[in-house]
């Protein structure tokens, strides 16, 4: 699935859709795809000239009835 990055304030933080990442309030976040919302706070961001991320190590992001687990790389997300 193709990412897309938007504007970081906390309107968007609330609005993202499935893939969608922002940089807001110091901290890197994202829509994962299955519509869970992920604090990539505790990973190593690398931000590319294209200005797409790349995010180390692989995203585990778990609710009560939810679990995704993968990868974001150049903007593009790949599960486990």
């Amino acid at each position: 699935m193709q990412g897309r990055r938007v504007n970081g304030n906390i309107v968007n933080l609330l609005g993202l859709a499935k893939g969608d990442y922002c940089f807001w309030n110091n901290t890197w976040y994202a829509c994962l795809p299955n519509g869970l919302i992920a604090n990539l706070g505790n990973h190593t961001i690398v931000e590319h000239e294209d200005k797409t991320i790349s995010v180390s190590p692989s995203i585990l992001c778990q609710s009560h009835i939810l679990t995704w687990h993968g990868y974001l790389e150049k903007g593009v997300w790949r599960e486990c």
